[in-house]
């Protein structure tokens, strides 16, 4: 089954309240010009930030069907994107995805979704960061944030971090995995390097070269940030962006979503004011980035 629109296989969590996840990634790829078919890992009833009381529905046995019926049908991805997973057992469905639905030149990216501010989310378990350790191995890409950098190598959290710390753990993420599936490219999310500032890495492993970019500071955090930043990075790279690029226009794009949600001031759980903010995506406008 083919088709000329770029095909992505969703792989993360629907939460019924609160911007994150699936709700995040399909508006945003969507509007980017991509077909996205989710395989939901599990139902919340709310993102998990900062909230208490909420409901989590695991899906895996579900996910193991709809792979089954997806192979069935003759599909085939672009793209195979996972992020938020409900369970250990999943990392193999998702691999299994990839090796039976994946192109010769597909790409697959894995947002390591595990924790922040240095903490692992109320679901995740340290069996589940070892088999993330394995899935980043097999990835072409992955998009950590920095508390994410310390959980998959095994490193403590520290409050800032310098240029050179930074190049150690890009590289030390990239040779994630065996000989096989060594230099993947990597970004780090969210690094604290500057008190005015959020920086942001990239690795590109075919070039061996390092890029950043730099935003200012919003007194404010929001969840499903992350999922954001990494449904615009996958669009923009099937949209032809190098990888600097990518990464620029997607911080660009978060930054402007987190400004423009802080400005109306909406309750930090709802998460990002994605609505007001999806056609900024269609704008042709260069965006800064620089080696480091």
């Amino acid at each position: 089954m083919r088709t000329p629109i770029p095909r992505i296989a969703a792989v993360h969590d629907l939460s019924g309240y609160g911007r994150a996840s699936l709700t995040v990634a399909i508006p945003v790829l969507s509007s980017m010009g991509m077909q996205v078919c989710p395989l939901p890992t599990a139902v919340l009833s709310s993102q998990t930030a900062s909230i208490d009381d909420f409901s989590f529905f695991d899906l895996t046995a579900q996910m193991q069907e709809i792979v089954g019926k997806w192979e069935n049908l003759g599909l085939y991805f672009d793209a195979v994107y996972s992020g938020f997973l409900g369970s250990p057992e999943q990392v193999d469905i998702v691999e299994r995805l990839m090796q039976k639905l994946g192109k010769k030149n597909s790409l697959f990216l894995v947002d390591p979704v595990l924790g922040d501010d240095g903490k692992l989310y109320p679901t995740q378990t340290e069996e589940l960061v070892q088999r993330m350790r394995r899935l980043a191995g097999k990835a072409d890409i992955i998009t950590p944030n920095y508390t994410e950098v310390c959980f998959l190598l095994d490193t403590p959290y520290e409050e800032t971090v310098t240029f050179k710390q930074a190049k150690e753990y890009l590289k030390a993420l990239s040779a994630l995995g065996d000989k096989k599936n060594k230099n993947k490219s990597v970004i780090i999310t969210s690094a604290p390097c500057e008190e005015d500032s959020i920086r942001v890495f990239a690795y590109d492993a075919e070039s061996k070269r390092f890029w950043q970019t730099k935003s200012p500071k919003i007194p404010a955090a929001y969840p499903g940030t992350g999922d954001t930043f990494a449904s615009v990075f996958l669009g923009a790279l099937l949209q032809k962006d190098s990888l600097p690029m990518a990464m620029a226009r997607s911080a660009r794009f978060v930054y402007e979503a987190m400004l423009t949600t802080y400005g109306y001031g909406t309750p930090y759980i709802d998460g990002i004011m994605l609505e007001k903010v999806l056609p900024l995506l269609s704008r042709n406008e260069k965006f800064l980035f620089e080696d480091f």
